[in-house]
């Protein structure tokens, strides 16, 4: 199953809407994505990423939601493996 996970953005690189990137917090885990689909996001917003890009802005508290309702599920263990790497 595809799943967009929700994450916090905590850092942005470039100016260049499309080619900025931004590293997502998942819950300690930290991802490199791509920024361009969320031109008006900005640090401590957090999206929904979907394949290395991120989709669109939710609000904290959705994003917790979902985030609690994936870690009950286990849907976490690909995104906490890929993370060890990096």
């Amino acid at each position: 199953m595809c799943l967009a996970v929700p994450g916090k953005l905590v850092e942005i690189e470039g100016d260049d809407p499309m080619f900025r990137n931004g590293k997502i917090d998942f819950g300690g885990i930290l991802k490199e994505v791509n920024l361009a689909c969320v031109p008006k996001a900005k640090i401590g917003d957090y999206v929904l990423v979907h394949v290395g890009l991120a989709i669109s802005t939710v609000d904290e508290e959705e994003a917790h939601k979902v985030f609690e309702y994936l870690r009950e599920m286990e849907e976490l263990d690909e995104l906490e493996t890929a993370g060890e790497g990096a």
